[in-house]
């Protein structure tokens, strides 16, 4: 397979008042995906289900995050959602809560090996 990055996206999504990390990470992939409306699967002549799609969300409580709820976000191709350390939780004033910040990347990619025969 000749797997070559094509799109990179990335997006910002927040849990202010229920401390979701999962939400937030869900509202990054929101943020990326709905930034832009491209149709690169078409460009190179694909099927949109032929898209590999790499997702890296950071967060501060990775082991937080459903992973499996986040797959269910992309409308087509063949998501693989790595969870990492990072975002940031932000101490409320006044209180014992945070609000929950999650940063994500999306790349885009398709095989293009070519034909032989």
């Amino acid at each position: 397979m000749a797997k070559k990055r094509v799109v990179v996206e990335f997006g910002m999504g927040t849990s202010i008042r229920s401390r979701n990390y999962t939400e937030a990470a869900a509202r990054a992939i929101r943020d990326a995906l709905w930034r832009n409306s491209l149709n690169v699967a078409e460009f190179f002549g694909f099927p949109k289900t032929a898209m590999i799609i790499d997702v890296e969300i950071g967060i501060q409580r990775p082991e937080e995050v459903d992973r499996e709820a986040l797959v269910g976000l992309f409308p087509y191709g063949t998501p693989s959602i790595t969870v990492v350390k990072g975002g940031l939780d932000v101490p409320k004033h006044g209180s014992d809560g945070v609000s929950v910040i999650a940063h994500a990347a999306i790349i885009v990619s398709f095989d293009m090996e070519p034909a032989h025969g």
